[in-house]
């Protein structure tokens, strides 16, 4: 007897909860700047910073799981592909924003704030091209 192997058309509950996660931690690091930027409070700069690292575990998480989906599926992978590359898009540039958000004070502006911006339409676009059409399956 053999075994059909069924793959998601959708992202699991995990899946969609990792990827959903980025756009809010991303967003908040970016108001984190916007507010730093116009207060020159350096505690803003530090809630940016650790917003940043809780999104690059989710994205991390999520873009492993996308990985492992894309390398399982086995016809019409381009939904796919672009998705795990917005994904890691998505989180290379955050690493790259992480490490400018650990400079001193305002040197990490306002290439810190340009980076947040980016990372988190970044961040909003994987988002919609995973959970749209199932580009997470």
């Amino acid at each position: 007897m053999s075994t059909l192997l069924v793959y998601r058309h959708t992202p699991g509950p995990l899946h969609a909860t990792l990827l959903a996660g980025t756009v809010p931690l991303f967003l908040g690091a970016l108001l984190s700047d916007i507010a730093y930027t116009q207060t020159f409070q350096i505690q803003w700069a530090n809630f940016a910073s650790w917003l940043i690292a809780g999104a690059l575990v989710f994205a991390g998480f999520a873009f492993l799981f996308a990985l492992v989906n894309l390398l399982r599926a086995e016809r019409k992978a381009g939904q796919r592909t672009l998705y795990v590359l917005l994904l890691l898009a998505t989180f290379v540039l955050g690493l790259i924003n992480a490490f400018q958000h650990a400079k001193d004070a305002y040197a990490a502006m306002p290439a810190g704030l340009v980076l947040s911006v980016i990372v988190t339409v970044l961040a909003l676009a994987a988002t919609w091209t995973g959970l749209r059409s199932g580009g997470a399956k």
